[in-house]
């Protein structure tokens, strides 16, 4: 058994996540489902908590009630090989969801994950500091992560793919002290109904 797993509380939703990343994510399946009975709190027939797993690593999904929301305080990183796959799995996560700057996106169950090329980490990481800057600098106007933006400023170029150009504020719902890459403001519960 895995020592540590995350665990996502859903409002009501578990099961509609649990679909979801399995269809994003290619090595990935659904373990294991218990549902609410007769004694609740939860409706009768509904998931009560599930497990679920990507790329071998493990999750559980409760559906607990609106007490609890995500924020993108925790996110979970998809490092990735190609544009390709950068592209795969920005597009297929940010469905019904929003984007924000540096590759991150916040998914329409509310889940925020980071799509980023293992490159970047290697080309911030040279010794020559005028080109880590640079990729530093083109990055931070990015929203999905360009690999070739970022090869192209590695080497001198500044330009970004159009397509990965930085979000307007008003896209983010940001105000003018509102910063590249700040998430966005979380808003509390409405309310509160039941706990697994």
């Amino acid at each position: 058994m895995q020592k540590i797993t995350p665990f996502l509380w859903f409002d009501s939703n578990a099961e509609e996540a649990m679909d979801f990343y399995v269809s994003v994510f290619k090595d990935s399946k659904i373990v294991n489902v218990a549902r609410y009975g007769e004694a609740g709190p939860g409706p009768k027939g509904t998931v009560m908590v599930g497990t679920f797993e990507i790329e071998g690593q493990q999750f559980l999904a409760l559906n607990g009630g609106p007490i609890y929301q995500f924020t993108p305080a925790i996110s979970f990183v998809v490092n990735c090989e190609t544009q390709q796959e950068v592209d795969h799995y920005w597009d297929s996560l940010l469905e019904g969801g929003s984007p924000q700057q540096c590759g991150w996106l916040t998914d329409k169950l509310g889940v925020s994950w980071q799509i980023v090329p293992t490159i970047l980490v290697e080309l911030m990481r040279d010794k020559d500091p005028a080109k880590a800057k640079r990729v530093m600098e083109a990055m931070l106007e990015m929203v999905k992560i360009d690999i070739a933006g970022l090869q192209r400023a590695y080497e001198g170029g500044s330009d970004v793919a159009p397509s990965a150009r930085r979000l307007d504020r008003r896209r983010l719902g940001g105000g003018s002290s509102r910063i590249a890459g700040e998430p966005p403001a979380i808003q509390p519960a409405s309310g509160q109904r039941y706990v697994g």
